[in-house]
């Protein structure tokens, strides 16, 4: 069996979430909040396994040891400490990754 991990959102990343929601439902709120449930549902999954997403490849610039979960265009950024899978951003895979967004 395997070990069960705590997921955290930070307020950061629940700022994303509903800026993503917000930028979907311009063209249609149904797909926005479908989109959404489904990202929070591979967000859920993290539970188990999260080693299972690979490590960014900003870590070497950043110094960092976050990994990250693509979903649809965007990237769930966290990072495992402990039992606990700390989700600190969902960004956009086209947006560059910079210490500034962890402000």
């Amino acid at each position: 069996m395997s070990v069960k991990f705590n997921v955290q959102i930070t307020p950061a990343a629940e700022r994303d979430v509903e800026e993503i929601w917000t930028y979907i439902a311009d063209d249609n709120p149904e797909n926005a909040t479908s989109f959404i449930l489904r990202l929070e549902e591979q967000i859920e999954a993290l539970e188990r396994f999260p080693e299972r997403c690979p490590l960014i490849p900003e870590n070497e610039l950043l110094r960092t040891g976050y990994r990250h979960l693509i979903y649809g265009a965007y990237r769930t950024i966290f990072r495992i400490t402990g039992k606990t899978v700390f989700i600190v951003r969902i960004i956009h895979g086209a947006r560059l990754l910079a210490p500034s967004l962890f402000q």
